[in-house]
């Protein structure tokens, strides 16, 4: 098994022991490991060339996801800031660990680590590439049932931030993904 393998099935293993469960063509995955297949497969059809740090930074975006609930910070954008630096930094921690355990090198370590943390968005090819995926995995999964959980301008205003972060690249294949006419109008009123 080559220290690929190793990190992509420990990683697998990981969020398999995530207690919410996701409902996806008939089948119950827990949360993240389908969040995990999807990013993994967004990123293969966006990049089919992706760099291997890519490749286990996309897989471990969300790792752990579950441990650091959004619950525990306050419900406000200063506390949803916070928790997302909190997150970024348990998903960039475990992964070194499991990244150390599979046998790789402390440079590339870090480098997996870097995208993470999406250090250097819109400077880094490899973290705008990730950002991108990670963009685009929302977009098609997880917008509809989000929007329909909030006010419209809230809506509009999170597609303007989520477009900002966006290259013009995964701009247009947010734009060919097999959205409804509901979530299509939301992103052509926000970006309109």
């Amino acid at each position: 098994m080559t220290s690929f393998e190793k990190a992509i099935s420990k990683i697998d293993e990981y969020n398999a022991q995530d207690p919410h469960k996701e409902v996806w063509s008939g089948i119950s995955y827990p949360k993240e490991v389908l969040y995990a297949e999807r990013m993994t497969q967004k990123l293969s059809e966006f990049n089919p060339n992706a760099s291997e740090a890519l490749r286990l930074a996309a897989r471990a975006q969300h790792i752990g996801r579950w441990e650091i609930p959004r619950e525990e910070y306050p419900d406000n954008r200063s506390g949803y800031l916070r928790w997302r630096e909190a997150l970024k930094k348990f998903h960039a921690n475990t992964t070194e660990a499991i990244l150390q355990s599979a046998g790789y090198e402390p440079d590339f370590i870090a480098r997996v680590t870097t995208l993470i943390r999406k250090k250097g968005l819109k400077n880094d090819p490899g973290v705008q590439t990730l950002e991108d995926v990670i963009c685009l995995v929302f977009l098609e999964f997880y917008f509809e049932d989000f929007a329909g959980k909030h006010p419209e301008d809230k809506i509009v205003d999170i597609i303007q931030k989520t477009w900002n972060k966006m290259s013009e690249d995964g701009r247009n294949a947010a734009l060919s993904l097999p959205l409804s006419e509901s979530s299509l109008h939301l992103i052509q009123k926000a970006i309109g």
